[in-house]
């Protein structure tokens, strides 16, 4: 009994030894971010994002963040441009997996991320949906997945066009909607991109020829630009339009239907540009490892999700608080996930390029 009673002593004392440890360790790492200073951030073009990031951080931790919001391929530009001048100004990206996996992590920008998750509530896996942190890329180092959110197939502005009069995919098809559609274009990374080659993949080239040619659709690169048609009834049926600002405009009493799913056409999942990493050469490697724990806890990663309006990956924040209950994923639901790596990396682009072939004929 006195042997048990001294394991049991010694347990507990290496226990909390261990915490202690874990504890100085953390704190090292603190004072070291705030004596660097500040933390280098490529975002999304986001005010909500842009303003709630940089003031939650620096309200917990006293340090700044140099927020560069921009869209994800003309930021991968820039920092291409300037490494080959040897400046590395960025520590991390909030990035789409577009840009993530193409550029950062093809052309060896990025530095393992997973090592540097240290923080307890980060690296417990019962806070998270899938049972750890997700990682997109092959070795599951690199490209963490923050959301995860059940999105909109494309929208109706009902004023015009009734949800029963769409309940397959053929029925986009139907000739009463020629010259009636708006869709992000296809043949460059993104949104739309995603969007064809998810029915390209389903449905075939015939099916798309016949939606992105035949039946007239406007083409814009610019989500912001598809809101607006089909807000005003330019274009009463949308693919690729911005979901935060239509459901705000539907809150407020603007006619937008969201479908989710078709008879034919099972819900996508989306990460968005919920992917982080971390550049190698980062010129504040500590403040970038600090805010990467941070932005994978439950604080920093509910005020991301909050500001998107997206599902997050951890299991210990209520999504339901401030998304739609069709926006988050279901368990037992089969999804199309358009952020898989090999959809992303290699079925994606063929059909991206395939499709500026189509549109050109």
């Amino acid at each position: 009994m006195k042997n048990l009673l001294a394991l049991a002593l010694v347990f507990y004392a290496s226990c909390a030894l261990a915490q202690t440890d874990s504890q100085k360790q953390w704190d090292q790492l603190v004072a070291a971010a705030q004596k660097e200073g500040k933390v280098v951030i490529l975002g999304p073009p986001d005010q909500a994002v842009r303003e709630g990031i940089p003031a939650a951080f620096k309200a917990r931790y006293g340090i700044t963040v140099d927020y560069i919001g921009g869209r994800s391929s003309e930021s991968a530009a820039k920092l291409r441009a300037e490494r080959q001048a040897g400046i590395y100004s960025a520590d991390v990206a909030l990035s789409g997996i577009q840009t993530m996996a193409a550029i950062f992590y093809r052309e060896k920008m990025l530095d393992p991320l997973k090592p540097m998750l240290v923080h307890p509530d980060v690296l417990d896996g019962s806070k998270w949906t899938s049972g750890k942190p997700w990682f997109m890329d092959p070795e599951g180092q690199y490209i963490l997945r923050l959301f995860n959110t059940v999105t909109a197939i494309f929208y109706l502005n009902t004023a015009q066009v009734k949800p029963e009069e769409i309940k397959s995919a053929q029925d986009l098809l139907n000739p009463k909607f020629k010259g009636k559609i708006v869709a992000h274009d296809p043949t460059v990374p993104g949104t739309g991109s995603n969007d064809a080659a998810r029915l390209y993949v389903q449905f075939g080239e015939d099916y798309v020829k016949k939606l992105y040619i035949d039946q007239k659709p406007m083409i814009l690169r610019d989500r912001r630009q598809i809101t607006d048609a089909i807000v005003r009834g330019a274009y009463p049926i949308a693919l690729g339009a911005e979901d935060g600002d239509l459901e705000r405009l539907r809150k407020e009493g603007v006619p937008i239907h969201f479908i989710y799913s078709l008879s034919d056409l099972p819900g996508s999942l989306s990460a968005g540009i919920g992917q982080a990493a971390l550049f190698n050469h980062a010129p504040h490697p500590n403040a970038a490892k600090l805010f990467i724990n941070w932005i994978a806890s439950k604080e920093g990663l509910e005020v991301f999700a909050r500001a998107r309006g997206e599902a997050p990956t951890r299991s210990d924040i209520d999504a339901l608080a401030f998304l739609p209950s069709e926006s988050v994923p279901k368990p037992g639901v089969k999804y199309f996930d358009t952020y898989e790596w090999e959809f992303t990396l290699s079925t994606k682009e063929k059909i991206r390029a395939r499709m500026g072939e189509l549109l050109k004929q």
